[in-house]
């Protein structure tokens, strides 16, 4: 009888050469095989044995394999299924695919190919398991930017005081905005978000301060503009530097006055609480002319900065997880090893880059780990972007990627066992805890199953 630790494949084919040709590969590759001559055989298998994987063909009597793999797909937690078929096209492809099939590929299939499969649907590292969603994952993080931030947004969400939010794209300024106002003694009242580089110049006044019937052609009725909208609430606007130069002088009289003048009509007070945010340095287009200098500190009455992700290496691997437990379907976790490939990745799309690489991940992978291959898209995602300079930044900053990488790498190899890859890093077991604990890489929960021994 086989052990917990033996990965077992079902071969789902009326072909018994073949059966006997992939079970003696698979055995070489050191797992156990059961055999099923047709669909309803292998169902049977399935309802009684632990099964890791199935291979599938597609053409059998009886039952066909598309309808083989809609029964696997509809049981709970179902092991990965790859299809092969002598017979590939492009319809039954995109059906298994559909289903939920691993891969599909065509017979024959060759020793190397065959073990690269298995390779794939049984990744050998144990993956980390994933935090359920907790927050806005904008504010997901305990790096040592993102508590500041944190602590930033509390003492500020009572007041009226503006705020200016900046960072690189992608950073998440509006979920540090939307926080401002929903932990605030606003959070009950709207929040409104304009995209100042969104609208034309010619559109955004009337969409800020509203019009009047006939005000201009095309004036058809009355429109309140965002900042009445907001009313009792915030008004948020992003890409400020955007901003035409005669609306930043309407801008800032309403942020003095607070009275707002919509086209064509009359002057009406509003109390609404201002944010806005940008990825331009604004001092710089100050001084250049381009940003009004009065705005500029006006807005600027209390400035957060958003740092990117490639300084924020403790936030990449809990956002990534709530990412993945975001989703949906059936839950996703990530190898050891294919968090290690996160860190060293740069980022420059920031959290809206990692978002959608998790969605892709998953969407793609249909095992429930997701291993460093499943992330080769990373590569060539940004044409001209290299890995993480390490040298980049002050030396603190240095060292902690270093560090980072090389716990996270001897995790991965040591499957989680912390006083194995303590021994290997030349440190002692409570620094390495400790590390793990600052750089948002504690996998407590993995044990070295593959091996049978448990974390000392």
């Amino acid at each position: 009888m086989p052990s917990a630790l033996t990965r077992i494949i079902l071969i789902i084919d009326d072909d018994a050469d073949l059966r006997a040709g992939l079970a003696e590969t698979i055995g070489d590759l050191g797992h156990q095989t059961l055999e099923a001559a047709d669909g309803l055989a292998g169902l049977a298998m399935l309802s009684k044995s632990r099964v890791d994987a199935v291979l599938l063909d597609l053409r059998m009597p009886g039952i066909d394999g598309i309808e083989v793999l809609r029964r696997i797909q509809a049981r709970a937690n179902p092991p990965p299924v790859c299809i092969l078929t002598a017979v590939p096209t492009a319809a039954n492809t995109i059906e298994a695919m559909r289903l939920g099939a691993f891969d599909h590929l065509a017979k024959p299939i060759g020793r190397a190919a065959l073990a690269d499969l298995i390779a794939r649907m049984l990744p050998a590292a144990q993956p980390i398991q994933a935090a359920g969603p907790a927050g806005e994952a904008g504010l997901i993080g305990n790096s040592a930017p993102m508590r500041d931030v944190q602590k930033s947004i509390g003492m500020l969400a009572d007041a009226d005081t503006t705020v200016l939010i900046t960072g690189e794209t992608g950073t998440g300024k509006e979920v540090v905005a939307r926080a401002i106002h929903q932990h605030g003694r606003r959070g009950a009242r709207p929040f409104v978000a304009v995209n100042c580089a969104a609208i034309p110049a010619d559109l955004l006044e009337s969409q800020l301060f509203g019009h009047v019937r006939g005000a201009f052609t095309g004036a058809v009725a009355d429109r309140a503009g965002s900042f009445r909208e907001a009313q009792g609430g915030t008004l948020f606007l992003d890409e400020i530097g955007d901003m035409d130069a005669a609306l930043q002088a309407k801008l800032l009289r309403v942020l003095q006055e607070r009275v707002v003048t919509p086209v064509g009509g009359k002057p009406v007070a509003i109390d609404v609480r201002i944010l806005a945010a940008t990825h331009q340095d604004l001092a710089a287009m100050v001084r250049a002319g381009r940003f009004r200098e009065d705005l500029f500190w006006r807005l600027g009455v209390v400035p957060i900065h958003l740092a990117p992700l490639r300084e924020r290496l403790a936030d990449i691997i809990p956002l990534a997880e709530h990412f993945l437990a975001a989703i949906g379907g059936p839950p996703k976790a990530l190898t050891a090893a294919a968090a290690a490939r996160l860190l060293g990745h740069p980022w420059p799309g920031n959290v809206r880059e990692l978002r959608n690489a998790m969605e892709r991940a998953a969407a793609l992978t249909r095992h429930a780990a997701i291993d460093v291959p499943d992330l080769d898209f990373l590569r060539s995602a940004v044409a001209g972007t290299s890995e993480t300079d390490w040298l980049a930044g002050d030396l603190p900053a240095a060292v902690a990627r270093l560090e980072t990488a090389m716990i996270a790498r001897v995790m991965a190899e040591t499957g989680g066992n912390r006083t194995e890859a303590a021994r290997r890093l030349g440190i002692h077991r409570q620094l390495l805890y400790e590390k793990l604990r600052r750089y948002g890489l504690e996998v407590s929960d993995i044990r070295t199953q593959a091996v049978g021994k448990p974390d000392a």
